[in-house]
């Protein structure tokens, strides 16, 4: 009885086929499609579904993807039928799952020496991952697309376009769509020096907190105040706010806006926006009638930090403390006889 109960055991596990691991498979190897470096194989089987086995011919992934490709890091970009869809993510050497399976597609390319993948969902946002399948930015991208060495990535207000050299990505432009009171405008930078200390998400906070204090400068609400700091908001001044002649202001556009460095007493970054509105003013005159007139003013938004988490504004006001009132005839008669007297 012991003999035959030892025979019985051994059978059992001599017939049980384990998932993973290094034991052999009990299915048929119908043909392999490629090899890597260390001579591990990607094979077919009957099913036609695909599987993973050492250079000792030892199934190490079980077949049960649709498909498999190598890559240069151990990973293996893999196809799974999921609710009768076909995702695509990646999966390690033993089918642990690295990259989710919530891709349309995974693409590699290589420009100067630097590797990446595309990874294209099916609402066409991406995300970037370098030759390791590490993300190379904290977020997903509306869309994608490659040119001559260019990566150029959108979200649904901004464009950014990244050069792709040896050691990576390199920030090379970017566009940033703003509104504030009706009113869009778009940020645009180019500097080498300012891209290579902020970031996509710096700008696009900066550019919101811009929108922000212009409606808190024509309009006065406090509440905006809140949106834009938490801290003192003493350095933030309404448009003219010692000028009692003022009765209402109007932003009709924003003719430019640029950013840059300034100097500070700290050793924090800080960095200016500089905004020209055209605005049209109606303002008392000395007989107490209304009038109107429409020039351009300059507000200065100033900003300081490092990152997107610590990045905050500091202050924000216009250059000019009251608008450059037109001189009345009573004025400008004036002057001209006082101009006669001295002759």
């Amino acid at each position: 009885m012991i003999i035959l109960l030892a025979v019985a055991i051994r059978k059992f596990y001599s017939d049980t086929t384990p998932s993973t691991g290094n034991n052999t498979f009990q299915t048929d190897i119908i043909n392999s499609i490629d090899t890597d470096d260390s001579g591990n194989r990607i094979f077919k089987d009957n099913s036609g579904l695909s599987g993973i086995i050492d250079h000792n011919d030892r199934i190490i992934v079980a077949p049960e993807w649709h498909e498999l490709k190598f890559t240069d890091s151990n990973l293996c970009i893999a196809r799974l039928r999921i609710a009768d869809r076909l995702m695509t993510g990646c999966i390690d050497y033993e089918g642990n799952i690295t990259v989710p399976f919530i891709y349309n597609s995974i693409e590699r390319y290589e420009y100067n020496g630097f590797e990446f993948y595309t990874a294209v969902a099916g609402d066409n946002s991406c995300v970037i991952y370098d030759s390791r399948f590490v993300p190379c930015f904290r977020r997903s991208w509306k869309s994608c697309s490659i040119s001559d060495g260019v990566i150029t990535l959108k979200t649904d207000n901004a464009s950014y376009d990244y050069a792709v050299n040896k050691d990576g990505l390199r920030f090379k432009s970017a566009e940033v769509i703003g509104k504030t009171l009706d009113r869009s405008y778009v940020l645009s930078v180019q500097s080498r020096i300012l891209l290579s200390k902020l970031n996509a998400s710096m700008l696009e906070k900066m550019s919101v907190i811009t929108g922000k204090y212009i409606e808190y400068a024509y309009t006065g609400n406090d509440n905006v105040l809140e949106d834009i700091t938490n801290s003192s908001r003493s350095g933030f001044t309404q448009m003219f706010p010692e000028d009692h002649r003022v009765l209402s202001k109007k932003l009709l556009n924003i003719s430019e806006i640029f950013i840059y460095s300034v100097r500070s007493d700290d050793d924090v970054p800080h960095y200016a926006i500089s905004v020209t509105a055209d605005t049209e003013i109606e303002y008392s005159d000395e007989t107490s009638g209304k009038n109107t007139l429409r020039d351009e003013y300059t507000a200065v938004i100033e900003f300081s930090g490092y990152s997107e988490n610590d990045l905050t504004a500091v202050s924000g006001k216009f250059t000019s403390d009251s608008p450059e009132y037109p001189q009345s005839e009573e004025t400008e008669s004036s002057s001209v006889n006082q101009e006669d007297t001295t002759l």
